[in-house]
């Protein structure tokens, strides 16, 4: 095998030197996949390694998704480690079943893992540093996959040349070829000959990241041929600026006097906000964020059956619900003659049956029109309960009423005064703030219609 080419390994040492990734005589875990990228950072590092006497360990983890694909990498990595006369740590986890677990897709499960054993790693053999092999394709991918994602300035930041490990903030990961296209790594690795292996998962089309890898960024580089220089630069200037608003925020926080909060630029509140809300460990969504900088004073219910404000101080409160028992009211009403009139505690209902006859009816205030044949001449008007499930208009398939309170973000406080109307069959068909019942609502074949209007006194 050939060594790396001068030039480019000289480029990769002036990014190590001048940002001050890696200092002389350290220790440094370099995490290693068997792909292209973390072999060619592996033979680079190797070869710097004498000139500033750093002292390296290859670590592998194996994901355990791709079976004997995933064998062979790690197979290459310990080959090429033992080749290069290195120490070499693996690991293994079922991804899969932490994925299922904890309720979150397998990439986020995957990270989560593999920070933990090269973290453990790192600590069991008093490395303080970890290299990966990020790059400026990944930073492109990273920014547009936060873009869709609608974040803020801070994640179109993107990643950092050096930054805390999220399993061990005593511990640095670096990244030093993120000023490097995956077209300058293939080459330096073909140059030299490096084995490496492909995944071929980075092929499907249907997972989010390599969409954007393979058809949006193509096809946007078909308007900026420079994409993969562009994006970095506008992420670290996004970056930047962040950092500034990040720095304002903590010093505002910490500080004993501190100026009025509306006195603040906006973008400064809203990381006020968003700080606190990351010490409370809940995630800070622009709704939620916008909501209590624009409302001091007014609680909001999180899904942890938390109430959560901002005092006027600019401070955020949170503080654990009480568990609402459920309502038990409940009232039958039969749809006798062509009108009529019902109430459930402070709601009051008022219903009407009218011929269809292919007229158009006017929308009002509190007012929806359902087939009165498919709801039927008896209804129950009760409270949520326990299992309900209900399938809005333009739904393929019924949800639990439950997960639709929590994404409509009724509070909940509220959810268990919320009015539903079943048929004789327990099947609701009308929840009160929601829209319609799909099965229920009117089609052509309808003959008769159902006005129902309601009230709150």
């Amino acid at each position: 095998m050939d060594r790396l080419q001068v030039s480019w390994l000289r480029e990769l040492e002036r990014s190590i030197t001048g940002r001050r990734l890696l200092s002389d005589g350290q220790k440094i875990l370099v995490a290693v996949s068997g792909g292209l990228d973390s072999m060619t950072l592996l033979h680079a590092l190797r070869q710097l390694a004498p000139a500033h006497r750093w002292q390296l360990t290859v670590a592998h983890f194996n994901h355990q998704l791709r079976g004997r694909a995933a064998n062979g990498d790690e197979r290459l990595v310990r080959k090429t480690a033992l080749a290069l006369k290195l120490p070499f740590v693996t690991g293994q986890a079922d991804v899969r079943a932490e994925a299922r677990r904890e309720g979150i897709s397998l990439e986020m499960a995957g990270r989560k893992l593999r920070h933990a054993f090269l973290a453990k790693t790192a600590r069991a053999r008093g490395v303080p540093v970890i290299a990966l092999a990020h790059h400026a394709d990944d930073q492109v991918e990273l920014f547009f996959l936060r873009l869709l994602r609608g974040t803020g300035g801070q994640g179109l930041g993107g990643m950092k040349w050096a930054s805390p490990s999220p399993a061990d903030a005593s511990i640095w990961l670096v990244r030093p070829l993120l000023g490097q296209s995956k077209t300058a790594l293939r080459e330096a690795a073909r140059a030299a000959g490096i084995r490496f292996s492909e995944d071929a998962t980075n092929a499907q089309i249907e997972i989010e990241r390599n969409r954007i890898r393979h058809v949006l960024i193509p096809s946007l580089q078909k308007y900026c041929p420079a994409l993969t220089e562009t994006v970095p630069r506008l992420m670290e200037l996004a970056g930047a600026d962040a950092n500034v608003v990040t720095d304002l925020a903590e010093r505002w926080l910490k500080a004993k006097r501190r100026t009025r909060f509306t006195s603040l630029p906006v973008a400064v509140q809203r990381r006020v906000i968003q700080l606190q809300l990351f010490a409370l460990k809940e995630t800070p969504t622009f709704d939620l964020v916008e909501r209590l900088r624009a409302n001091p004073g007014a609680p909001f219910s999180l899904a942890d059956k938390r109430i959560i404000l901002r005092d006027p101080a600019g401070m955020i409160h949170a503080r654990q619900t009480e568990i609402t028992a459920f309502n038990p009211a409940r009232q039958t009403l039969l749809l006798k003659g062509v009108k009529g009139r019902a109430q459930i505690e402070s709601l009051t209902i008022h219903w009407q049956i009218e011929r269809k006859s292919g007229a158009t009816f006017r929308a009002e205030p509190n007012a929806e029109y359902f087939d009165a044949d498919k709801v039927g001449p008896q209804i129950c008007l009760r409270h949520w309960q326990a299992g309900d499930c209900f399938q809005p208009i333009g739904a393929s398939s019924p949800r639990k009423l439950q997960d639709l309170f929590t994404n409509t973000k009724v509070p909940r406080s509220e959810r268990h005064c919320r009015v539903v109307a079943t048929t004789n069959r327990d099947e609701p068909f009308w929840v009160e703030g929601l829209r319609i019942a799909d099965p229920f609502k009117l089609a052509p074949s309808t003959t008769r219609r159902l006005k129902w209007q309601w009230a709150r006194d």
